[in-house]
């Protein structure tokens, strides 16, 4: 009973929010702006299905490959760490080498 009255409060002030946020004249026009532009990609989506999968499937291959190209990189920073640290700890042992 508690969550579901958490849940639904949540809700109803989330709403009330929104109702009173579209007072102002700058928030009511931005959001007719983005819901007209909602509605005219979905008719182009209905309309052009084929397209939408197309053009989908290109944004996950570049996704894809962006991913691939950051983590490559992430690795090799990584790497280049990793023997800086191993370059800097392995220094005092040969001074303490040099010295005895």
């Amino acid at each position: 009973m508690g969550k579901r009255r958490l849940i639904s409060s949540i809700a109803i002030g989330a709403a009330v929010g929104g109702i009173a946020a579209l007072f102002d004249w700058d928030t009511r026009n931005y959001t007719k702006h983005k819901l007209s532009n909602a509605k005219n990609k979905s008719v182009e989506v209905i309309k052009n299905p084929t397209l939408s999968i197309h053009n989908a499937r290109i944004a996950m291959e570049e996704f894809s490959e962006s991913l691939t190209y950051q983590t490559e990189n992430a690795v090799n920073a990584l790497e280049q760490v990793e023997n800086t640290i191993a370059r800097v700890t392995s220094k005092p042992n040969r001074i303490k080498r040099i010295e005895g």
